[in-house]
């Protein structure tokens, strides 16, 4: 990125945000779509979600395109996760196409040869990372693994914890992502779920959350039940353990955000143990929605600590308030590796509050499950 002009593609990417997101990506899949037909099939029949993270993403890349070391990762994950939509690199100079056009157009008399030029240049480096990460893992890594639903279990009317099966091992690491297809009930609506469970087996735990219009979400803990089939992708994002760290270890989690912190105290038992401190927050009694896991599991590890934090419900009689501030005050976290895992607005506030309470920023890793 050197030789690229990067606070003007910044600057002009506001500008053409402040249109609205709705109307950016509208203009962008209609153009790849009136110009390149046979891209549509790649996509989901309602593309509302799909538009969403098409500027969830563009966003992302913006953000850090004047930090290699954050976006170059990340758009290797994304090459290789869209493998599974049947991407190609041939497909990459069609997209950026599109993508050049509705800057364009968005950016009215604002547009010049040199942000052309500079767009250009950067969306080079884009389609180089995640075609080059796709090519590397072809022979190697299947796009997308086949697995049947083996059991559904509604914990509360709005979370469901599944149990899935694949054919062959899975290449997660413990608090890894993957995204999910329901073939049998919504084929072609993806989501990103992360297992509770660390990697090895063909057995892969799964928490879901009902979203509001969300239809995978919708289809797993309304719809789901035992031998529907599934398909998933990749596995994508770096919120691991660090297998060079003997520092001890500060789980925070809200809601589902527990599936990956469970993965990891999963991970550590499998390599002998490491003093560990779970915190899990949530608004009310009804949404300690693994409670009895929970208590299983310290009761199992003896070095392992874990608190339930609630901050909205009076019948609590144990810690209360939000787990972000709660935990901040509860000591010195200065030694640890913190991982925290929750909405975006939960994990925002809980890293601002770990830094504020004096631990370092290199020492927390944090995943949001927002839907961009």
């Amino acid at each position: 990125m050197a030789d690229i002009d990067t606070d003007a593609l910044k600057s002009n990417f506001a500008a053409v945000a402040a249109h609205g997101g709705d109307q950016v990506a509208l203009y962008f899949y209609s153009y790849l779509f009136l110009k390149y037909p046979t891209t549509r099939e790649m996509f989901p029949p309602a593309m509302t979600r799909q538009r969403d993270r098409l500027v969830g993403a563009l966003v992302r890349i913006v953000t850090n395109v004047d930090n290699v070391g954050e976006l170059v990762p990340y758009l290797e994950d994304l090459g290789r996760d869209h493998r599974k939509f049947g991407t190609l690199t041939a497909h990459y100079p069609a997209v950026g196409e599109a993508l050049i056009a509705t800057l364009r157009h968005f950016s009215g008399d604002q547009w010049t040869n040199e942000l052309q030029a500079n767009w250009a240049a950067a969306y080079g480096v884009v389609a180089g990372a995640m075609s080059g990460a796709a090519e590397k893992v072809d022979e190697s890594e299947p796009p997308w693994w086949d697995a049947d639903i083996v059991e559904v279990d509604l914990r509360t009317f709005d979370i469901a914890v599944l149990k899935v099966r694949t054919d062959t091992v899975h290449p997660y690491r413990a608090g890894q992502s993957m995204s999910v297809e329901p073939t049998t009930l919504r084929p072609r609506e993806w989501r990103f779920y992360t297992p509770a469970n660390a990697p090895g087996g063909l057995e892969i735990e799964l928490h879901a959350r009902l979203i509001n219009g969300g239809p995978v979400s919708t289809a797993l803990v309304r719809g789901a039940s035992a031998g529907d089939k599934l398909r998933l992708g990749p596995p994508f994002g770096r919120m691991t353990l660090d297998p060079q760290s003997s520092r001890p270890l500060l789980l925070i989690a809200g809601s589902t955000g527990l599936a990956p912190l469970k993965a990891m105290i999963d991970q550590v038992a499998r390599d002998g143990g490491r003093a560990t401190h779970l915190y899990f927050g949530a608004r009310s009694i009804r949404e300690i929605y693994d409670r009895k896991d929970l208590e299983l599991l310290a009761e199992r590890y003896s070095w392992l600590t874990v608190v339930i934090v609630v901050s909205d419900d009076i019948r609590w009689k144990g810690p209360r308030g939000l787990v972000g501030n709660y935990v901040a005050d509860a000591g010195d976290w200065s030694t640890h590796d913190a991982f925290v895992c929750g909405s975006p607005a939960m994990v925002a506030a809980t890293v601002k509050r770990l830094i504020s309470a004096g631990m370092p920023q290199d020492q927390i890793k944090f995943e949001e499950f927002g839907e961009a």
